[in-house]
C-alpha cells in the first residue's frame, strides 16, 4: 500500500468515528421522528428495535406527536442523556438542585435575553422534558448560578410583538411568575416554542390536567416609565424609587404602594400592591368570606390576610456579577443561533 493510500485512509478514520458526529441538540429530533414513523408504518415500536420498513406510509399528526414521546422516553435511559443532564448539575454546583431524576430527559438548551426589572440580560435556558431550567451566566458553558427551576405543567406561552430594543419575544407565563424572553432569530424562537408546547402538551394529557388559567402579571420594566403608572404624578429619581405591584406588574411610587396583601400563589408573606389593586382585592375577600359563611364549618377554609406595606422591596439585583458576554447591542442584533436541541 503506498503511503498516499494510507495517509488518505488515516484522514478518514477520524471522519467515521461517533466522536465526530455530533449534531445539534434537539433541531432533528422532529424531522427524524417524523422519518422513522413514515417508514415504520402504524407500529412506531418497530424503529427502535428494526430497520425501518421499505414501504412509505403518511400518518396523521397525532401519530407523529406519539412517535416524538416514543423518542424521547427511549432517550431517558440512554448514557448520553445522563452525562448532559449531569454536566448542567455540575455548572450550577452546589446552589442548584439535583435535576437527575428517572425518566427526565434534557431536550435542549440555549441562551436567551430575558427582560429583567432594571435592563434585558443573558440567560441560560435549559428543557427538561417536564421542567424549564434557567439561571444566570457567571462563565458560559462552565458555571452558572442563580437557579429556577419551572414545572411545564404549569406553564403557558404567549408570542408578543417586537420592539424597537428587543425582537423574537415571547412570554413565558406561570402561577407563581411570569416574564419575557427573546431569542436571537425568529427560526429560534419558533424552535423554543415549539418544543417548549410539545412538551406541555404531553404533560398534560399525561396528568389529566388542564392548562392553568391564573398567571402571574409581568413586571413591566423600570425603564419602561419616568412617572407613577397610578397616580401620574411622582416623577422617580435618585431619591423617589420605583416599585413594583405585585399583582399587576405596574411601577408606582411609594405613596400608591403603601399596603401589602397576602397572595399564597405567589408568596407565603404579604406582598406590596399598589392601592388600585388593593381595593379589588379586599373586595374578592369580602366575597369570599361572605361565601365561606354560608357553608359548613369544617368546610371553611382560611382566608388570606393582609397588612400595612413598611419597608423597601425585596427586589434582588445582579448587576454586581460580571457575565462573560457580549455588550446588548451586540446580543440583540446577532443572527446567530444561541440554542441547540438533542436528538
Amino acid at each position: 500500500m503506498s503511503v498516499q493510500s494510507e495517509m488518505g485512509d488515516w484522514l478518514q478514520r477520524p471522519r467515521m468515528s461517533s466522536l465526530c458526529c455530533i449534531q445539534p441538540i434537539v433541531s432533528q429530533l422532529t424531522a427524524l421522528a417524523r422519518r422513522l414513523c413514515s417508514c415504520a408504518g402504524r407500529d412506531r415500536r418497530a424503529w427502535l428495535r428494526s430497520p425501518p420498513a421499505v414501504t412509505v406510509q403518511k400518518l396523521p399528526v397525532c401519530e407523529v406527536f406519539q412517535g416524538e414521546l416514543e423518542m424521547v422516553d427511549h432517550l431517558a435511559n440512554t448514557e448520553i442523556n445522563s452525562q448532559r443532564i449531569a454536566a448542567v448539575e455540575n455548572c450550577f454546583g452546589a446552589s442548584g438542585q439535583p435535576l437527575a431524576v428517572p425518566g427526565r430527559v434534557l431536550l435542549g438548551e440555549g441562551i436567551l435575553t430575558k427582560e429583567c426589572r432594571k435592563k434585558p440580560k443573558p440567560r441560560i435556558f435549559f428543557l427538561f422534558n417536564d421542567i424549564l431550567v434557567y439561571g444566570s451566566i457567571v462563565i458560559n458553558k462552565r458555571k452558572y448560578n442563580s437557579q429556577h427551576i419551572i414545572p411545564l405543567e404549569d406553564v403557558t406561552l404567549e408570542t408578543l410583538p417586537d420592539t424597537l430594543q428587543m425582537k423574537n419575544r415571547w412570554m413565558i407565563k406561570t402561577s407563581k411568575k411570569s416574564f419575557v424572553v427573546s431569542a436571537a432569530s425568529l427560526t429560534e424562537r419558533k424552535e423554543w416554542i415549539s418544543h417548549l408546547e410539545e412538551c406541555i402538551r404531553h404533560l398534560l394529557t399525561k396528568t389529566g390536567r388542564q392548562p392553568s388559567t391564573e398567571h402571574a402579571a409581568p413586571w413591566i420594566p423600570d425603564k419602561a416609565t419616568d412617572i407613577c403608572m397610578r397616580c401620574t404624578q411622582t416623577k422617580f429619581s435618585t431619591l423617589t424609587r420605583r416599585h413594583h405591584c405585585r399583582k399587576c406588574g405596574f411601577v408606582v411610587c411609594g405613596d400608591c404602594s403603601r399596603q401589602r396583601f397576602l397572595m399564597p400563589r405567589l408568596s407565603p408573606k404579604p406582598l406590596r400592591v399598589c392601592n388600585l389593586c388593593y381595593r379589588q382585592l379586599l373586595a374578592e375577600q369580602k366575597k369570599e368570606e361572605e361565601a365561606d359563611c354560608q357553608q359548613p364549618e369544617q368546610y371553611r377554609s382560611a382566608i388570606p390576610g393582609y397588612e400595612p406595606s413598611s419597608g423597601d422591596d425585596s427586589d434582588k439585583s445582579d448587576d454586581y456579577k460580571v457575565d462573560q458576554w457580549p455588550a446588548d447591542t451586540e446580543f440583540y442584533t446577532s443572527e446567530v443561533s444561541w440554542s441547540s436541541f438533542h436528538s
